[in-house]
């Protein structure tokens, strides 16, 4: 069992790490030698790359910031394969009861690793890309319908923000209509709800009618909202 354990802590750990990843702040050191947290909004995301640096850096570290997502749930379903083909998973462990509650916390530290990098002296990004790579692979559709709601809302709106409030609300509302465990439902509940947390800052704007639409700068530049 203390084996077991320990490697469900490294799968954990690793989680967060990936998370962490500085992509937007690599990306913005390599390319104008910034740093990105001083420029636009401050945060390090895909959206304040593409404000700040265009459209293909905003794309890239969109796929990469997305694909850590997705790379930290494949940890999880490869360490039950591997574990299982090993005998290294306690026969008291039910595998159907305790993938989903794995799948879901080490989720969740992805996205906490992407907005508190222990990196960048955990600050970070707002989370959604990360997130949405979680949900793909926890259910790709799941992550497509969230996916298209962002869609339709960036479509009318143009404002990645509101957008992204959105897909945050629907994905509980997903996992629920298609039937997803427990566990996977409560990652949307407390995923959302962070991202929603995240994104305070812009709600102020939103709610000010000064949220900038895509191709807009900031109202004021010094605004960080990271």
């Amino acid at each position: 069992m203390a084996i077991w354990l320990s490697l469900c802590a490294v799968a954990v750990m690793v989680a967060y790490l990936l998370g962490s990843f500085p992509t937007g702040y690599i990306t913005a050191k390599q390319l104008k030698g910034i740093d990105i947290r001083e420029a636009g909004s401050g945060s390090t995301g895909a959206t304040n790359v593409l404000r700040t640096l265009g459209r293909g850096p905003g794309v890239l570290v969109l796929i990469v910031d997305c694909f850590k997502g997705i790379l930290a749930i494949a940890l999880v379903y490869w360490l039950f394969a591997v574990a299982a083909t090993q005998n290294l998973i306690p026969p008291t462990v039910d595998i159907q009861f305790w993938q989903p509650w794995l799948i879901t916390l080490t989720g969740l530290l992805a996205i906490l690793g992407h907005s508190k990098s222990i990196f960048l002296g955990f600050s970070g990004g707002k989370s959604v890309a990360t997130s949405l790579g979680i949900l793909l692979a926890m259910n790709w559709q799941v992550g497509l319908a969230t996916l298209a709601v962002f869609a339709v809302f960036i479509a009318i709106s143009r404002i990645v923000s509101l957008s992204s409030i959105a897909g945050a609300v629907a994905v509980p509302i997903f996992m629920g209509v298609m039937d997803q465990p427990l566990p996977h439902i409560l990652f949307g509940v407390a995923g959302g709800l962070y991202v929603i947390f995240r994104h305070r800052t812009n709600i102020e704007r939103l709610l000010a009618g000064k949220e900038p639409k895509i191709g807009q700068k900031l109202p004021t530049e010094n605004t960080t909202d990271s």
